[in-house]
């Protein structure tokens, strides 16, 4: 398998590369041009061949990058979070013509903690509920697509309105309200937590991160999957089963 990485120089870009075993990292983009390793700064520069492109870049670099992987025919691994509703459409519209796969989190565990999510929240439908995500420093979107991904499964249960400031609401937390609490310090892999409460009981369910090897390894399974399939979109939770 022949992997052409959006983001290359980034943290995730350079882990997928560091991680490569049975398949082979061909390229990249970046905004740090080095045409010795194919890697570019400009889609149209790209003289290599591959057959699925993974992205772990910038939400300002999705669009071109959407438009490279329709332009080619190559399925794409959507791994850049903080998209806007366009960017999503335009995702929608281009799984007419390639295979996509869009996650907010590419690890295992997370994935299944999303489908709890959605089981705890049906079964407890008094309880309130708050979510706590943290990450390293150097983080730029916030919440995390990660608790983007919690915040939508509990959501499909409960009727629920996302607070994320109370310093200025100066009012008593309403039953529906959900809580989104943003920590963003030193090297923070990732971690969520994401709270049940009621009187007397407290139930929370916790993901940590060890390392980026874990979202490296998922959207490697992505990848694979994603070849030879027909147009459209795919579930990464496809993959779990």
């Amino acid at each position: 398998m022949k992997v052409f990485i959006v983001g290359i120089t980034g943290a995730m870009g350079k882990t997928i590369c560091n991680s490569a075993d049975d398949y082979e990292v061909v390229g990249g983009y970046s905004i740090e041009e080095d045409l010795e390793n194919n890697i570019y700064n400009d889609f149209n520069k790209v003289d290599v061949d591959f057959d699925v492109i993974i992205d772990f870049s910038n939400k300002n670099v999705v669009d071109d990058t959407i438009n490279f992987a329709v332009k080619n025919k190559k399925p794409l691994v959507e791994a850049t979070t903080g998209l806007s509703d366009e960017t999503f459409k335009k995702l929608e519209e281009a799984s007419k013509e390639i295979a996509i796969i869009q996650s907010g989190n590419y690890s295992i565990g997370v994935n299944a903690m999303e489908s709890i999510a959605e089981i705890m929240a049906k079964m407890l439908k008094d309880f309130d509920i708050e979510i706590i995500e943290s990450h390293h420093n150097q983080k730029v979107d916030a919440p995390s697509g990660t608790a983007r991904m919690l915040i939508d499964a509990v959501k499909k249960e409960r009727d629920l309105n996302e607070v994320y400031d109370r310093h200025d609401l100066h009012e008593k937390r309403k039953p529906n309200d959900i809580g989104v609490h943003t920590i963003r310090a030193g090297s923070i892999v990732g971690e969520h937590t994401l709270i049940f409460a009621k009187d007397d009981e407290v139930l929370e369910l916790t993901h940590r991160a060890g390392s980026k090897n874990i979202f490296a390894k998922g959207a490697i399974k992505a990848a694979r999957f994603l070849i030879g399939k027909e147009p459209g979109r795919y579930d990464f939770k496809e993959l779990l089963k």
